[in-house]
């Protein structure tokens, strides 16, 4: 797999037009990122284009519901034909499980763990979780790998250590990444593209950095040719 296979853009638009115009402008990118504000804007029938273009597509809508309904819902999205399906680790084992055994076997299914806009002051005084944020994503990452997920998303930060506890073929989908000279913009935990592969990440998610440029596919290069450099 190449590394520009490994960066999974994520289309954080909010029509079908603007999908079409920015993947014009990203001839070379081959893995996207659907989130909620897309999915619910354009519906089911983008994932379909998504698919015409050749693309593979992360549908990021992180699920977090009672067992059955959870069940019921990776049933319904993984018929789209997504390549990757995440939900909230923090519904506990049997929702994963559950989500798990409805999920076709083309899809894999990994867990959110602590979103990258999550830090120390946050988990403890709003969330209500003691610990550190690195204790907690592993304590999720386990309980993801113990229902037989396929990985999970987390800050590139906890990589080393989920691969140590949980194994190397145990994914790690890691937004939260940054090339040099970024902003971090609403991110807590972020690393750059490079710095993010040599801990283990086994896709990037990046964005804003690549939509918001003035030139999306010199971006997108750029940050290949980063990697490519400093690995």
């Amino acid at each position: 797999m190449s590394w520009a296979e490994r960066i999974i853009v994520a289309l954080d638009v909010g029509s079908k037009g603007e999908v079409e115009e920015a993947l014009d402008k990203l001839p070379q990118v081959r893995f996207v990122k659907v989130g909620m504000e897309l999915f619910y804007s354009v519906g089911p029938q983008l994932l379909q284009i998504l698919k015409d273009r050749g693309l593979k597509i992360f549908l990021d809508l992180k699920v977090h519901d009672i067992p059955n309904t959870a069940a019921g819902a990776m049933r319904s999205l993984s018929r789209a034909g997504c390549d990757l399906l995440n939900l909230h680790c923090a519904g506990g084992l049997e929702m994963m499980q559950r989500a798990r055994e409805a999920v076709g076997e083309d899809t894999r299914l990994i867990g959110v763990t602590q979103l990258t806009s999550t830090n120390q002051r946050m988990l403890n005084n709003e969330l209500g979780i003691p610990g550190t944020v690195e204790a907690s994503v592993l304590h999720y990452a386990q309980m993801a790998k113990k229902a037989n997920l396929a990985g999970v998303v987390c800050s590139p930060l906890e990589v080393a250590t989920i691969k140590e506890v949980c194994g190397k073929d145990f994914l790690a989908v890691t937004p939260g990444v940054r090339p040099r000279g970024s902003a971090t913009q609403d991110q807590k935990r972020t690393m750059t593209p490079s710095e993010a592969l040599r801990a283990g990440s086994d896709y990037l998610v990046i964005g804003r950095p690549i939509l918001a440029s003035p030139d999306p596919n010199g971006a997108f290069l750029k940050i290949v040719e980063e990697i490519e450099v400093e690995r």
